[in-house]
């Protein structure tokens, strides 16, 4: 007799779609390896989104309450100024990583596109160019640990909130760990660029201009093997 499954909780399809546990059919051998650190790479990346937007929130309602505290009450709060910039801070460099993640950033692909979709050039670009935003990553993590180091071990705290100095340059050192992790992982295969967490598939519309180009030419023979 068959035991019937049971029907998977909503957390267990949520794991699933969003690749946050093991696949089974992954774990062995060497491939446990690189499922392993995708399933990691998935959760930085979430934890990622979801202190970016609360983040974003509690900036946005720290400045909703001071503006109309100064202006309908005559008030203020003296930590509603400093404590928004350094949400912007880590906001800012939690962006940075997040765009390194997806390829989003600004780049320009004139000479890349007069190369075929799938060639060796193209590949090569994409190479060079994980390693240049490697050597990056790996800037921001040194010279930002050893930026951090230097101001913790000061006395000197905020003018208002009292926090500790270098907890306003945290975000660096943050950011260059996750871009130098995506960046490996990247240049060794285990993430893909179909891998997409916070966008969607570009679009080569060079690619599309090709294919039209293509069947404008292909039509416009049979017409003239027709008219023969």
């Amino acid at each position: 007799m068959k035991l019937e499954k049971r029907p998977e909780s909503r957390l267990a399809i949520w794991l699933h779609e969003n690749r946050l546990v093991f696949d089974r059919k992954n774990m062995h051998g060497l491939s446990a390896i690189s499922e392993m650190l995708l399933v990691l790479n998935h959760w930085v990346h979430k934890l990622l989104l979801y202190i970016s937007e609360i983040a974003l929130a509690v900036m946005v309602v720290i400045v909703i309450m001071a503006v109309t505290l100064r202006y309908v009450f005559s008030t203020g709060i003296g930590w509603a100024e400093e404590v928004p910039v350094l949400l912007v801070t880590l906001f800012a460099f939690l962006a940075i990583s997040i765009g390194v993640r997806d390829h989003m950033h600004i780049s320009v692909n004139i000479v890349y596109n007069l190369f075929p979709h799938g060639g060796k050039v193209r590949k090569f670009f994409d190479i060079f160019t994980d390693v240049c935003v490697l050597l990056c990553g790996l800037v921001l993590l040194y010279y930002g640990t050893i930026y951090v180091q230097r101001l913790s071990k000061l006395t000197g705290t905020l003018p208002m909130t009292e926090w500790p100095t270098f907890i306003q340059y945290l975000p660096a050192p943050m950011a260059g760990f996750v871009i130098t992790f995506d960046s490996i992982l990247f240049l060794t295969g285990v993430l893909k660029k179909d891998d997409l967490l916070y966008s969607e598939k570009e679009v080569d519309y060079t690619e599309i201009l090709k294919e039209q180009k293509k069947e404008i030419h292909s039509l416009s023979n049979q017409d003239g093997g027709n008219t023969i």
